[in-house]
């Protein structure tokens, strides 16, 4: 099933945190569960951070971002879409590439702004053709110790 091109996700205006525009009330008519889109708290355009993690091993794949269309398409088919903020439209992770993701569960965090994707990755995450859009772009950092 191919993916239809949509509109921008409506703007939601709410009160700053860390700079960006947060509102968790849900947006007028969305398709998620009415619990689940009270608690998202989504940026300035509607969107809500989504890591994509590895099932198995853990590995973080990469970030992509949802409205609540994307995360209700998740939820419902086993594959993951995101909204794309450049060419604002729904893309499902595999459809030109064969790079499918899998949907083995999803979880929000502690402030409602962000999602954890557990999948089962086929092929290279990354549009680069890595296997995560982290490898190879390690930061040289200072490594702290523990007490």
């Amino acid at each position: 099933m191919s993916e239809q091109p949509a509109s921008a996700p409506s703007p939601i205006n709410g009160s700053a945190t860390n700079g960006s525009a947060v509102d968790s009330s849900p947006v007028s008519g969305s398709p998620l569960p009415a619990g689940l889109a009270d608690a998202l708290k989504r940026d300035s355009a509607g969107l809500v951070a989504a890591i994509v993690q590895q099932f198995d091993t853990h590995e973080v794949l990469m970030l992509g971002w949802m409205d609540d269309e994307a995360l209700h398409r998740t939820l419902t088919s086993g594959r993951v879409t995101f909204y794309s903020r450049s060419r604002q439209e729904y893309w499902r992770k595999g459809d030109t590439s064969g790079h499918v993701q899998w949907v083995k569960s999803l979880a929000m965090d502690c402030d409602g702004d962000a999602l954890l994707v557990r999948v089962d990755q086929v092929g290279a995450a990354c549009h680069t053709g890595t296997r995560t859009c982290f490898d190879g772009r390690e930061l040289d950092a200072v490594v702290g110790h523990g007490g």
